[in-house]
């Protein structure tokens, strides 16, 4: 099963990478993907890639529904990146 979950971008690190925050979790990702990303925006991540940008409501609506989901849902989701 491939899952790909909506990210904030918290630092930006020297090459293509930057380091995200899901639900209190930090993890260093790449940015090869994707150009013009910043500190704040939101990305889809699926195994550790940044696929594309995301719109801050649409993130948010997703995170939602992982929020209803329960913490625990969302933690384990988070650790497949």
């Amino acid at each position: 099963m491939c899952l790909a979950l909506p990210c904030r971008i918290v630092e930006l690190l020297p090459g293509d990478q930057a380091m995200i925050d899901v639900s209190g979790m930090r993890k260093e990702i790449s940015l090869a993907l994707v150009d013009g990303v910043e500190v704040g925006d939101y990305v889809i991540v699926h195994v550790g890639y940044a696929l594309n940008r995301l719109d801050p409501e649409e993130a948010d609506k997703t995170l939602a529904l992982f929020a209803e989901l329960g913490e625990a849902a969302l933690a384990e989701a988070a650790g497949a990146l």
